[in-house]
Parts: structure tokens; C-alpha cells; sequence
């Protein structure tokens, strides 16, 4: 599982390949990235920059804030090593990429990833929501006699939401298809299972 550093690097790094940033406009996109029941500090922010700083993934100048002439903002930018890490990161295809954590931000930058990667981080998703499904809902049915009806509505609300995620990405599936056939860009029969297997039974 991605730790919260690394999901924010990624963050920052897709979000800087469109051009540099200050700080609080960084913060301000990726609360909106992440969304509004992960609200991000700057003490997430500032430590997560400073490590990019030390290992050459982006670099800083000052720009004059417009309305105080004596004043200055920090600015950050991609350096030519961060642009090739966050190249790297994109193509990657595996668990990680499906992540609960992960899969918005690599979501939010498949505009800038090719075809097939696409519909494999979409289908690995999808592998991993209907396992989760299938476990829930046999817990459900185990514990329903068990429990009030307030925690068993909760539960049928965990399953309502994971089906429809499910059902969102199944049709996010069959238009990347579509419009690969379209182009000829992929196998009409691109399978996770075949090309980038989901562990069976691993804990999301």
C-alpha cells in the first residue's frame, strides 16, 4: 500500500508537468484532487516538497507577489529528473496503481497516459472493487441477524457504493475499448488477469 507521502508526490509532480506553482496554489489543486473529505495541510504539503527538494525532483525560485513589490513567493517546477519520474510512475501497472489512495490521482492524469495503460489501471480497479464486493457481501449476509439495523444499513450503504464504482468503471472500460477499436490501438480482449494479474484474496 502507498503511504500518504508518496501519494502526494505523485500528486505534486503531475500537477507541476503543467507548469510551476506556488504553494498554496499546489495546496489549493490538490485538495481539490483529492477531495473534500481529505483535506490537505501544509504540514503534509511542506515536508513532502522538501524531500522532492533534497532528491532533485523539482527545484524552487522567487517570483514578486504582485500586489507588494518588496515581497516574494516561493515558486516549484520540475526539473528534467522529476519530469522522468512522474513519465515513470505513469506507465506503471500493478496493485499500487489501484489503490484506494492511488487510483484518483492516477485517475486525474490519464490524460497524459497512452491507451493500454489506461484500461489496465481501470480493470485492475475493477478486480480489485469485485473482490472487495464479494467479501463484504458475504460478511454482510453472515452478521446481518447480528447486528442493528443501523450497522447493517451502513453495511448495505458500503455495498451500494462499491457496486457503483463498479458498474462507473465498467463503463469507463467499454469506452476506452470502443475508442480503441475505433483506433486500433489495443486487443479487443485486454484482460488484467492476463497482463497484470491482481493478487487473488490480497487485502485491498
Amino acid at each position: 500500500m502507498a503511504r500518504r507521502g508518496e501519494t502526494i508526490e505523485l500528486a505534486v509532480l503531475g500537477l507541476l508537468h503543467e507548469g510551476p506553482m506556488h504553494g498554496y496554489e499546489l495546496r489549493k489543486r490538490l485538495n481539490l484532487m483529492l477531495g473534500w473529505g481529505r483535506v490537505l495541510s501544509y504540514g503534509s504539503l511542506y515536508p513532502t516538497l522538501k524531500k522532492m527538494l533534497r532528491t532533485h525532483l523539482i527545484e524552487e525560485s522567487t517570483a514578486p507577489v504582485a500586489s507588494v513589490s518588496k515581497r516574494h513567493r516561493i515558486v516549484y517546477q520540475l526539473t528534467d529528473v522529476g519530469d522522468l519520474e512522474f513519465e515513470r510512475l505513469m506507465t506503471e501497472v500493478g496493485p499500487t496503481a489501484w489503490e484506494d489512495d492511488n487510483f484518483g490521482i492516477r485517475f486525474a492524469f490519464f490524460g497524459r497516459t497512452d491507451m493500454e495503460i489506461r484500461l489496465r489501471v481501470l480493470e485492475g480497479r475493477r478486480s480489485r472493487l469485485q473482490e472487495r464486493l464479494a467479501r463484504v457481501q458475504q460478511q454482510l449476509e453472515m452478521t446481518q441477524a447480528e447486528v442493528d439495523q443501523y450497522a447493517a444499513e451502513l453495511q448495505r450503504h458500503g455495498v451500494e457504493s462499491v457496486e457503483r464504482e463498479v458498474r462507473w468503471l465498467s463503463e469507463l472500460i467499454d469506452a476506452e475499448r470502443d475508442r480503441a477499436h475505433t483506433q486500433g490501438a489495443v486487443s479487443p480482449r485486454l484482460h488484467t488477469d492476463q497482463s497484470s494479474p491482481v493478487t487473488r484474496g490480497e487485502e485491498p
